[in-house]
């Protein structure tokens, strides 16, 4: 009997210690990084992936108002210099609101795919300072040739917007989706920040979010393949340069093929 007891407090003792072991393995981790489903830290798959049970796992799905806050989003637009438009004109509510109305973006998105998202908003627009095309008024974004969508007489379909949408069979595809008169009216997307930021997640949910999971350098290709082709080698430096960036202030691994 005297054995039995010491045996069962023994084993009382070592269930205690394995629990504490296990509790400090599992929520032990840095914030920054994730807890496998074993309850070990780091940031590869194989700690984010499949059976990941905190921290910036891969496969959870965090409210987009919780992964671009108020601090991210002024982290962003206050580099940009003093006197430009876009400071009174994008906010990080009008973008909510944008994601709120596109398509499944909020029910899918993940703090990989905002790093990458804001790192092209980024340079595409110099730190939301830009809301239309430097000098885009000069060139001629009119295919004549394109019967679905022809040009309205007397617009111009250069960039504007976070992704700078360019073209007259982008406007009117986009327009479409979006239930607005966007070939008609393309002064909408710089006059109006929610819809510019709508035309924004429009262009990245086809033509950008198919390519993700290849990885960043993928996503440099789908809005800009010369970039990748050698036409601007220092473009490529600083999308990357800044997808790095929010990767680490979101608490995300960038991954692989960073680059193009």
């Amino acid at each position: 009997m005297a054995l039995t007891k010491i045996s069962s407090v023994f084993l009382i003792c070592l269930f205690g210690l394995y629990s504490q072991t296990a509790k400090s393995q599992f929520c032990g981790c840095s914030p920054i990084l994730c807890c496998s489903q074993h309850g070990f830290c780091g940031t590869s798959d194989v700690y984010c992936g499949s059976g990941c049970r905190s921290g910036p796992c891969r496969t959870s799905r965090d409210p987009v108002d919780k992964i671009v806050t108020q601090k991210f989003f002024d982290g962003i637009i206050n580099q940009a210099r003093n006197g430009c438009a876009g400071k009174r004109f994008y906010t990080r509510e009008s973008f909510l609101k944008a994601a709120n109305a596109t398509f499944d973006f909020t029910d899918t998105v993940t703090r990989l795919e905002i790093a990458a998202m804001f790192a092209h908003f980024t340079h595409e627009t110099e730190h939301f300072c830009n809301i239309e095309e430097v000098n885009g008024t000069s060139r001629d974004y009119c295919d004549e040739s394109n019967r679905q969508y022809p040009c309205a007489r007397g617009k111009g379909y250069y960039g504007r917007g976070p992704i700078q949408l360019a073209w007259n069979f982008m406007y009117g595809a986009c327009g479409v989706d979006l239930k607005l008169d966007l070939l008609g009216q393309p002064e909408l997307v710089g006059s109006n920040s929610t819809v510019s930021f709508e035309t924004g997640l429009w262009f990245w949910m086809n033509s950008v979010r198919p390519v993700l999971k290849e990885g960043f350098g993928a996503t440099i290709r789908a809005i800009n393949g010369v970039e990748c082709s050698g036409g601007n080698s220092s473009a490529v430096s600083a999308r990357t340069g800044y997808y790095r960036d929010y990767c680490r202030q979101l608490g995300v691994d960038p991954g692989a093929d960073i680059t193009c």
